[in-house]
């Protein structure tokens, strides 16, 4: 039979998530919220200070929970390169551009699994970049510079 058993850890991580959205929801409230439709300076850090609040209790109520099979090993492949990979988008974009720093984030990001091969994660970041120029860029006309004054011709 499973036995149920408590986890302080994520019961005090819940609650640190209640007790931060709690908190910035008070502090939303003394800026004008506004309206769904025309929202005010605080009604965006209310809306996310809810979410906050309901992850926290939701990790909360889990923390109570059926013993099951333990957690394996941490990813550390998957660390070390999929948070670079926005770090570096945003470092790069203004000067290589959106395409440019596209390619070479997804580039980065595709090898956090062991079963990347070079010529796929080439061929995955050129097509997710071909993509995303097709929606952003023309699909959705946002003005942003393709390629930026670092690799201009």
């Amino acid at each position: 039979m499973k036995s149920v058993s408590f986890d302080s850890t994520n019961a005090t991580c819940g609650a640190i998530f209640v007790a931060l959205g709690v908190f910035f929801a008070y502090q939303s409230f003394n800026l004008d919220l506004g309206r769904a439709f025309r929202m005010g300076p605080g009604y965006f850090p209310l809306v996310l200070a809810i979410i906050l609040t309901l992850l926290g209790t939701i990790i909360v109520i889990q923390s109570a929970r059926v013993e099951g099979e333990p957690i394996g090993p941490i990813a550390w492949r998957g660390l070390l390169f999929i948070l670079p990979a926005p770090i570096f988008f945003g470092l790069t974009v203004r000067g290589l551009g959106f395409v440019v720093a596209l390619f070479f984030s997804a580039l980065i990001a595709s090898f956090a699994s062991q079963k990347m091969r070079p010529p796929m994660a080439v061929a995955l970041s050129f097509g997710i970049t071909v993509f995303s120029v097709a929606v952003f860029s023309y699909g959705l006309g946002l003005p942003f510079e393709r390629f930026g004054p670092w690799v201009r011709f």
